[in-house]
């Protein structure tokens, strides 16, 4: 075993167990956390969590569900408290529930019984599902089944209820509070992509992304403007950037952005080439250091813009 990876699991072993053992229900306490914010700026990662929860027991190791997280995201974004900005994290894995996107995106070939919840029907998000990313993941990026097993109605009831619910709750809250206060917000859904996407991925299996992707769901979760000037102050520190391609935003997005309504949902896509070796998850120091740097001083910049006064492009 490689020692990074050695680290990682000796660091998560007592998890891996539960991962792999007994249907023990996992606490709904911790799921999520919020900091309250004093700006218009609203900050979440719901990708980036590490605690597995008793009652996943999926077929694969530890190493392998891993490598479905945002991993690190949290750490990146650490400063938006203290600039006054509300953060909101998932403390859930992603490969366990994905609380970006809706609860209707369920594979229901995933259950042991009938789902008589809404299910969708929207090609975009039946493609995804295909994909095996629903709500539930089925597969890995790399295609690999999660489960070797159905899973019940009820414990993906109890996943909605436990993780999706809160998460939400969570986002909107601080939304509304932050508009109330400004009377308008600003809200930065942060995640991270790796180098190449892999086949199961994305509908764009193999390509080569750039350094960041910012995506507003063409236009229809913020102002125009702001999204550019998001991409234009990354592109001035040198990195490359790629606007609503092929990452446009989803539910989140699509849930809390209203820019009619003076509330903005930009979301950043960060290459985890940049910070992070890939196959270790060990940190790379001088990308981590760098990439902090410039994405503190654009959330400065975004504290000082108000998108009501920003020029359309």
């Amino acid at each position: 075993m490689h020692a990074a990876l050695k680290l990682i699991h000796e660091r998560f072993q007592p998890t891996l167990q539960a991962v792999a053992g007994a249907p023990a229900a996992a606490s709904a306490a911790g799921t999520v956390s919020r900091i309250a914010g004093t700006t218009p700026l609203v900050l979440d990662s719901p990708h980036s969590g590490t605690d597995y929860p008793d009652d996943f027991a999926p077929a694969l190791d530890l190493a392998t569900l891993r490598r479905a997280e945002d991993t690190h995201v949290e750490k990146i974004y650490d400063f938006a408290p203290a600039l006054g900005a509300a953060w909101i994290e998932a403390h859930f894995p992603r490969i366990y529930l994905d609380a970006n996107r809706d609860t209707t995106e369920l594979d229901t070939s995933l259950l042991d019984g009938e789902w008589c919840e809404p299910i969708a029907t929207d090609p975009a998000m039946l493609s995804k599902i295909r994909l095996g990313k629903g709500l539930i993941w089925k597969f890995t990026d790399e295609g690999v089944p999660v489960y070797q097993r159905q899973l019940t109605v009820d414990e993906v009831r109890r996943r909605i209820e436990r993780c999706w619910r809160p998460y939400h709750a969570a986002v909107q809250q601080a939304i509304e509070a932050a508009h109330r206060r400004h009377g308008y917000s600003i809200h930065i859904n942060c995640h991270s992509m790796p180098a190449v996407s892999a086949s199961h991925a994305t509908n764009f299996p193999g390509l080569v992304h750039p350094d960041f992707v910012v995506g507003d769901r063409d236009g229809s979760s913020a102002a125009a403007a702001v999204s550019h000037l998001i991409c234009d102050h990354l592109r001035g520190r040198g990195y490359s950037v790629s606007y609503n391609h092929p990452y446009k935003g989803v539910e989140l997005l699509r849930r809390y952005g209203d820019p009619a309504r003076n509330r903005h949902s930009i979301q950043i896509e960060l290459n985890r080439k940049i910070y992070m070796d890939e196959e270790t998850l060990a940190i790379k120091p001088d990308g981590m250091a760098r990439v902090r740097e410039d994405l503190q001083d654009l959330m400065r910049i975004l504290l000082a813009t108000d998108p009501r006064d920003a020029a359309p492009r």
